[in-house]
């Protein structure tokens, strides 16, 4: 059956329903697509999953740190931000539409919902929480609704030495994760760690040792909550509440919804469950999670994205423009628009009127680091090489700044604290035009990144997991024989570990 032109559908349901794998099938029966996706480490995924079935040649993959594009590319994997915009391909699809609410990046994901189109269909993946709004905003949409493969129930508190093995325990800030951690190794033999701020090399590695079964926890932030796809059993939270930039604050239903449906993967049913010294979960709110009835959102995020260049301050009140729909509200100032003025106003650069988009540009390079002065100091200085005579950062330049990171000694912090550097190193040398001799600092950020991120996994692994309580706890359960000896030293050896 042929689609008819600018079809737009919506697949919406709750996590583990098949929606993305619904819509990589449905993109690869077309001549070219464009796919975004919320995190990088779920673009590569994807990549991967694409080169297997239609080769390297067809699949490009794009994102801010990492650009593989073969002459011959029909299909883009990429990270939204990074969508190519003036592209035309028959298929469009964005994964994780409720990202539209998310206070820091909705506005992009708003912006590809409005205007993204594919000449033949167009998907949009998400929660069922975004049908009232997406009725609203684009009524020739059409809905697809996808029910769990499995059911997912609350099994209440458990104590941490009580939780069973393919278990997640959630918190929300990186001393938390580890303090969990290390209370799992010691009691447990170990666990694997998955954040946001690693680097996909570490969480792919972190990952493998978990589903390989050398450890059978896994300790996580709410990263886990997008689309990462582990067998998990149950998933316990540790805590209810977060920081999300601004304050602290308890997650609300739809985030906690979001993260318990990691638990039970396919026909597996999930749990999900408090530990440590977390509170209980609403009665009503259980509920509420067990049948997937989540409040609707009611408001997406949205900023003007048809900017003025003709001077910077032109530029600023575009960016500052409100919105005409009711169902959209402008973003509170986000980092990129406060770097701009803090430079425009504060008169920090020299502005050539003609380098106003230029300067744009600068401003939106991530900060990866969290530390806006340094970022400041990075966005002045990369502006500046790209106006001077020879509108380039120059090799000396990046040599230093790389040097100084393709390092490795340190603890878990000071080298999570490389990773993020080197990514935004990464970002600059893969904006075309940016760097003298590109392809080599491409190559050159992604060694280092890969090396700090083989360094991260071993020094993760070496902290949070005790090899010797981890290989008795596994012959125990899988009740086999460990090849036991005691040497002359009177030392026991189990499995080639000290006990």
């Amino acid at each position: 059956m042929m689609d008819s032109l600018n079809k737009i559908i919506a697949v919406l349901g709750p996590t583990n329903t098949g929606k993305t794998f619904l819509a990589i099938e449905k993109m690869l029966e077309y001549n070219s697509g464009i796919f975004g996706f919320p995190l990088r480490l779920l673009a590569r995924e994807v990549y991967d999953k694409c080169v297997e079935k239609v080769g390297t040649e067809k699949v490009a993959l794009i994102t801010g740190e990492e650009k593989i594009i073969p002459s011959s590319s029909q299909y883009f994997i990429c990270t939204v931000e990074s969508m190519p915009k003036n592209k035309t391909v028959d298929f469009v699809a964005i994964d994780e539409i409720q990202m539209c609410a998310d206070r820091e990046r909705g506005h992009i994901f708003t912006d590809r919902l409005l205007n993204s189109r594919g000449e033949i269909l167009t998907m949009f993946l998400g929660s069922q929480i975004m049908e009232n709004i997406l009725t609203e905003l684009i009524p020739e949409v059409e809905f697809l609704k996808k029910e769990r493969f499995s059911k997912l129930n609350y099994n209440g508190y458990k104590k941490i030495s009580r939780l069973e093995r393919k278990s997640a325990l959630i918190a929300f800030s990186i001393e938390e994760v580890y303090a969990l951690a290390e209370l799992v190794r010691r009691q447990k033999g170990g666990a694997a760690i998955v954040m946001g701020s690693l680097s996909p090399k570490t969480r792919n590695s972190q990952v493998d040792l978990y589903q390989s079964g050398d450890v059978d926890y896994l300790v996580a932030t709410d990263a886990i909550g997008m689309g990462i796809n582990m067998d998990i059993d149950q998933i316990s939270f540790s805590s209810l509440r977060k920081f999300d930039g601004k304050r602290v604050r308890r997650l609300r239903t739809t985030e906690i919804s979001q993260i318990a449906g990691r638990a039970g993967r396919y026909k597996n049913n999930g749990y999900f469950g408090v530990t440590g010294e977390c509170q209980n979960l609403e009665h009503d709110e259980i509920e509420r999670i067990e049948q997937h009835k989540l409040d609707d959102v009611k408001s997406l995020f949205w900023r003007n994205s048809n900017l003025d260049f003709s001077t910077p301050e032109n530029l600023i009140i575009s960016l500052e423009l409100k919105p005409k729909n009711k169902n959209l509200i402008k973003i509170a100032e986000s980092i990129d628009e406060n770097i701009l003025k803090y430079l425009v106003r504060d008169k920090k650069i020299k502005l050539a009127s003609e380098k106003v988009e230029l300067l744009w540009e600068c401003c939106q390079i991530p900060d990866f680091t969290k530390k806006t002065f340094n970022h400041i100091d990075v966005v002045t200085k990369v502006y500046n090489f790209l106006i001077s005579n020879k509108k380039l950062i120059p090799n000396d330049y990046m040599k230093k700044e790389l040097k100084e990171l393709d390092k490795y000694n340190g603890n878990i912090d000071m080298i999570t604290n490389r990773i993020s550097n080197v990514r935004t190193w990464a970002y600059v040398a893969n904006k075309k035009n940016w760097v003298e001799n590109s392809d080599y600092w491409i190559e050159r950020s992604k060694t280092i990144e890969d090396n700090l991120s083989e360094k991260l996994h071993q020094e993760l692994s070496k902290a949070f997991i005790d090899k010797r309580i981890s290989v008795l706890s596994r012959g125990l359960k899988q009740d086999i024989k460990l090849n036991t000896e005691i040497n002359t030293k009177d030392e026991l050896i189990i499995d080639g570990q000290l006990i």
